[in-house]
């Protein structure tokens, strides 16, 4: 994920709005969570590693890139055991592109889904 920030300029306000990569992100990871049948999203091995030291980062396993005002999203997903994979992915982007575009103004032009693992309950496993 880029370390650039997002700038909103708006003429009538008192300044300069900037948006960091890392809260758009934040925002998809918290979003695609709060869907049930969503375990969780997985990063790559540096923001595991970071996770199990206790350095949190709910952008984990969130891709986004910024061009213009336009954004796309890549999630990578656990989901858990017996719910619908097409369903439940279809639920996430849609909460994903709602909640970028409502907390940022931003056009969210992508959301791409990556299922990468089912989680078991104690029942299953």
């Amino acid at each position: 994920m880029d370390t650039e920030n997002l700038r909103i300029k708006d003429v009538d306000s008192y300044g300069e709005v900037r948006i960091a990569d890392d809260v758009v992100g934040n925002i998809a990871g918290i979003a695609a969570t709060e869907i049930d049948g969503v375990a969780a999203t997985v990063g790559n091995m540096t923001k595991e590693l970071m996770s199990r030291l206790g350095i949190h980062n709910r952008s984990k396993g969130v891709r986004v890139v910024i061009d213009g005002n336009m954004v796309t999203v890549d999630l990578a997903l656990v989901m858990k055991y017996g719910y619908n994979i097409p369903i439940t992915s279809k639920q996430v982007q849609e909460r994903v592109k709602t909640a970028i575009e409502n907390m940022t103004g931003l056009t969210v032009s992508n959301v791409a889904i990556r299922i990468v693992g089912i989680e078991l309950s104690e029942e299953e496993a």
